[in-house]
């Protein structure tokens, strides 16, 4: 088994590609060992030392070091315990885990600006979330109001010294120029 890895523009995440299928459904974003449990596969990163995150996406692993830890001494470890698991024939997800939703409960916006929002969303769904995933990270929608667009970045998006100009240059000019109203990008 070969597996790849990108540098991506978070120094402190790499993502690696396994060249199967990681997950099918919704991203999974694990910031911590006890969020992991439900992941085999995560809960094997979060075993090693200076590992920080983990983010499981459609084809790719985003792994996230702690900041004192060094890649070229974790890397290694990283690239082992990939292998090992699918070695292992063990699932992604650890069986009865249910799929991941887009949590609508959590999104907030006016029911007058329905219309806005889905065509927010459609933009992030078909723009932005499949070059976000590039960089080993995913973007989602949670609210609308007032002119601002609230958005959560995930896996190597999450910290990313450029995330900032990911939300302001991309995001925002892309929300601005096709939904009228849309004013601003804010992260959360």
């Amino acid at each position: 088994m070969f597996i790849q890895t990108e540098v991506t523009p978070n120094p402190a995440t790499l993502k690696f590609l396994p060249g199967r299928e990681v997950l099918a459904g919704e991203p999974r974003d694990f910031r911590d060992a006890e969020a992991a449990r439900i992941s085999p596969l995560a809960s094997a990163l979060f075993s090693l030392d200076g590992v920080s995150g983990v983010f499981l996406g459609s084809d790719f692993v985003s792994v996230t070091k702690a900041e004192e830890t060094d890649w070229a001494h974790i890397k290694p470890a990283i690239l082992g315990a990939v292998m090992d698991h699918y070695m292992s024939g063990k699932p992604i997800l650890a069986e009865g885990t249910p799929p991941a939703e887009a949590n609508d409960e959590d999104e907030f916006f006016d029911d007058g600006d329905a219309e806005t929002v889905e065509v927010i969303k459609e933009l992030l769904a078909t723009r932005v979330r499949p070059a976000v995933a590039m960089d080993g990270g995913d973007i989602t929608f949670k609210g609308y109001k007032e002119g601002t667009v609230f958005l959560h970045m995930q896996g190597a998006c999450s910290g990313c010294p450029s995330s900032t100009a990911t939300l302001k240059s991309g995001i925002e000019n892309l929300l601005r120029h096709f939904v009228p109203g849309v004013e601003q990008v804010q992260q959360i």
